[in-house]
């Protein structure tokens, strides 16, 4: 099969690779869309010592299942594989499992490819009138459905009328904003400073985008969201946060700093740290796809998987508008 491999600091290739095998409980899926994650771009700038060169990166991915009982079944894939046996999983923390594994970090290799392997507890089966490319946003929406969840349960008060801000405009801070338009909240103003992201985000319905020197004045935001994760978006978390507040940090950009953890004590901000998401938020949130409470979902950027090398460096360079990269691969076999 044909796959886009990882090969070094900002270098990528497009060539052959063993086609996978499905085991017992697994089902092999014929990959049609997958994303362009943040982690993946940490990967090719090698910035994660967790996914070696040379691997197979991508985990957003949606497909069709080939051979077996399931064969031609249009799935969404959940990336996350637990025990299912520990008491983080028996509690449905499965995000939480201390065995868990990715696909796109060893030794499970990842979707920029023509197939991938997944057991078949991690499928989620896609209505015929949702494309598959869509499909594949249920991965980065649903970190954003867990962090508001999460965010939601801390607050003192239900989500409407209250005032949001998410600090990021890439594919986890608009998938947030969205999933708190999608879970009640009316006030959402995503914070992005990139003009030409922030002109392509003002045809998205639901949240309005700003540029940092037009964001709302300090102390007085019920919930924030980091969907960014550098020492400034976190500063700027808390600059926002009012006495009470909420901060929801998703974003991994680096692990340096920036909280204001005085102001935090004295003010009892509320700190959490999420990762990923749960089973049940995956599938909540793929129904949320489904059922159009996202909305039209239509600020992507598809483009083939043999151009990926070049997406990867457009990306790294500031040249896309759209939040979020699908590649598409060519299928030959």
């Amino acid at each position: 099969m044909k796959a886009l491999i990882y090969t070094g600091p900002e270098a990528m290739a497009y060539g052959d690779a063993p086609r996978p095998v499905a085991g017992p409980g697994e089902r092999l899926i014929r990959v049609d869309a997958v994303g362009i994650c943040g982690s993946d771009m940490h990967a090719y700038l090698g910035h994660d010592d967790r996914r070696p060169a040379p691997l197979i990166l991508g985990h957003e991915a949606a497909g069709v299942v080939i051979g077996g009982p399931d064969d031609g079944r249009r799935v969404t894939i959940n990336p996350l594989v637990t025990c299912g046996e520990c008491r983080d999983c028996r509690a449905g923390r499965t995000n939480l499992c201390a065995q868990r594994q990715i696909i796109s970090m060893p030794p499970r290799m990842g979707a920029f490819a023509e197939y991938v392997v997944m057991p078949e507890a991690n499928l989620v089966t896609v209505p015929g009138n949702v494309p598959l490319a869509t499909a594949s946003l249920a991965e980065p929406l649903a970190c954003g459905w867990h962090g508001v969840r999460l965010g939601a349960r801390a607050l003192f008060d239900p989500l409407p009328g209250l005032a949001c801000v998410v600090i990021g405009g890439g594919a986890i801070g608009v998938g947030a904003a969205l999933a708190l338009a999608a879970q009640g909240a009316t006030d959402i103003t995503l914070i992005e400073p990139n003009a030409t992201r922030r002109a392509a985000l003002d045809r998205i319905a639901g949240f309005r985008a700003v540029a940092p020197d037009a964001a709302p004045a300090s102390g007085t935001a019920d919930l924030v969201i980091d969907g960014v994760g550098y020492e400034a978006t976190r500063a700027q978390a808390c600059a926002l946060s009012r006495p009470g507040g909420v901060i929801v940090h998703i974003g991994l950009g680096s692990a340096a700093d920036g909280l204001d953890v005085r102001r935090m004590t004295l003010q009892e901000i509320t700190f959490i740290g999420v990762y990923t998401y749960t089973a049940d938020d995956f599938r909540d949130t793929a129904q949320a796809i489904f059922d159009g409470r996202f909305g039209g979902l239509d600020w992507t950027d598809e483009r083939p998987l043999s151009e990926g090398q070049q997406a990867f460096a457009d990306i790294r360079a500031g040249r896309t508008s759209a939040p979020k990269t699908i590649l598409i691969p060519d299928h030959q076999e």
